[in-house]
């Protein structure tokens, strides 16, 4: 039941906080997930060898439709070995979304190549094929599209761009494991794709990320410097610069055993995005997660975007929220708006950064919860004054 404000509100939320707290996110943790990690633990190879980190690189690669996959200690290495892998060095340009979580703009200054925050589109959150176009020069080497909050950049816009100024494309797909664009799952459109299994994603390894390339060439160049760049044939000889970026065969154990499920999780995610929908649909403050023809968000997050919100009235939203039960996150600041990195002239990033926020979208969620929560941002609104309800 919905409702506006007053002691029927006030009610519930206190009922709610002696109950429990609303988390953003929390993984799933079954039966496989705890029969793959202790046959792990009992075969003593706790570390990066173990059947275990093969067995989830060959079935993610599967999964995704590439030819091959490298399992790595998470998605910030990932996308460091794939800029990498695919040449990137000091005085390149790379192009990001300017909204985007920092670490896509740290992974390319790793590489010592600029960082050129470029405007996203309004309606996906994702980067504007657009606004890459016009930030193409001649020190311009790649492209990283990112999946924001589970849903497919314009991939077919963004490689024909990439193919007519001869750029490589590194696909960020922390948030989007599963998503799809035209039929095919992201990771395997551009040069490389690369995905995280931080304990909040859509499957979760604890930590821990993925390099997934049709490229066999790009596979074993990041695979030789995921492990100090030690020679494959000749041990302790080391050929380039390298990095300690390998996962363990734990963490490899947990991937699989939720690789496994994600149909499963993916299917929550929608179920619970459509509840949102029907407790939020007739809310005019309220704008939900959006997408594409043919790219359907898998929901990573649910979105919310509401009219009139700066960073400091958002922030007592977060709090009005928090104080009844229910957890939330703000969006990403602008890359550009950073101290280490340059201001770019991004008006769309700048509108929707400080009016967005996520909500619980974990899998346990019920019915019964989310029209909780829904309830209880409605009540915020009321007391931040953004709503007259």
């Amino acid at each position: 039941m919905k409702t506006a404000g007053g002691r029927r509100d006030f009610i519930q939320l206190e009922i709610h906080k002696l109950k429990r707290f609303l988390p953003v996110s929390q993984p799933v943790i079954g039966p496989k997930e705890i029969e793959y990690v202790t046959d792990a633990v009992k075969s003593g190879w706790v570390s990066s060898l173990g059947r275990y980190i093969e067995g989830f690189e060959q079935a993610f690669a599967a999964y995704c439709g590439t030819q091959y996959a490298l399992a790595v200690s998470n998605g910030t290495t990932a996308l460091h070995l794939a800029l990498l892998a695919v040449g990137i060095k000091p005085g390149d340009e790379v192009i990001v979304p300017d909204l985007t979580f920092v670490a896509t703009a740290n992974a390319v200054a790793y590489t010592g190549a600029t960082v050129v925050p470029v405007d996203i589109e309004a309606h996906s959150l994702c980067i504007d094929p657009g606004a890459i176009s016009a930030a193409i020069t001649p020190r311009t080497r790649a492209i990283i599209p990112v999946h924001l909050y589970g849903q497919p950049a314009r991939m077919d816009a963004i490689l024909a761009l990439a193919a007519q100024h001869n750029l490589r494309v590194v696909e960020d797909a922390a948030e989007a494991t599963g998503a799809e664009f035209n039929g095919r799952k992201v990771g395997s459109l551009g040069d490389c794709g690369i995905f995280s299994f931080y304990g909040n994603k859509i499957i979760t390894s604890g930590e821990g990320g993925m390099l997934t390339t049709n490229s066999l060439e790009l596979y074993e160049h990041a695979k030789l410097l995921r492990d100090h760049a030690m020679s494959p044939v000749k041990r302790y000889w080391h050929t380039h610069v390298g990095f300690n970026y390998r996962m363990t065969n734990l963490q490899a154990a947990l991937g699989l055993a939720q690789l496994e499920r994600i149909g499963e999780f993916l299917q929550s995610r929608r179920q619970i995005m459509q509840w949102y929908r029907d407790e939020l649909e007739n809310d005019r403050e309220c704008r939900l997660n959006r997408t594409i023809e043919g790219a359907p968000s898998v929901c990573w997050m649910v979105c919310v975007e509401i009219d009139g919100l700066t960073y400091e009235t958002r922030d007592s939203l977060l709090r009005e929220l928090k104080a009844g039960g229910v957890d939330s996150r703000p969006y990403f600041y602008p890359v550009s708006d950073l101290p280490m990195y340059e201001r770019a002239d991004t008006p769309v990033a700048h509108e929707i950064s400080p009016k967005g926020l996520n909500l619980p979208s974990y899998f346990d969620l019920t019915r019964a919860d989310v029209t909780y929560i829904c309830d209880a941002l409605r009540a915020a609104l009321v007391t931040i004054g953004l709503s007259r309800r």
